[in-house]
């Protein structure tokens, strides 16, 4: 019986950590592939004529800007949706652990969560100009 409380928790460990390494060679695996098709691309335009080569070129520096646009946007959502969160875990360990016990003000462990997550989206607010 009690090796079967302990394999439990040793599958779990093991079984986490091996979708995150097939996550990440999956996802290192799709870059590789992205670079070499573009350079492909690179090496068949050096053979064309110098106008087409220019439209593609241009098409792709497009699409370049559209990535870039998008990766901050998606970072500034990020920081958002991280603010927002530790904002409403501050508030609520604060209120939960008022009511546990009144008397010891221990409400003002939900401080530190609720004041980094009011940072965040004050320096979104302040500071990150507005993306897209």
């Amino acid at each position: 019986m009690f090796a079967f409380g302990i394999l439990v928790p040793v599958v779990a460990l093991i079984t986490v950590f091996t979708f995150i390494s097939i996550a990440a060679w999956a996802g290192t695996r799709t870059q590789e592939r992205e670079a070499f098709y573009r350079s492909e691309l690179l090496k068949k335009l050096a053979d064309s004529p110098a106008e087409t080569a220019r439209q593609v070129i241009e098409m792709m520096r497009e699409e370049d800007r559209h990535e870039e646009q998008r990766a901050a946007r998606q970072q500034v959502e990020g920081l958002r949706l991280g603010g927002i969160v530790l904002l409403a875990v501050g508030l609520g360990l604060g209120l939960m652990l008022e009511l546990l016990s009144p008397s010891h003000n221990l409400w003002s462990v939900g401080l530190l969560p609720a004041l980094i997550g009011a940072a965040l989206l004050a320096y979104l607010f302040f500071f990150v100009a507005r993306v897209g």
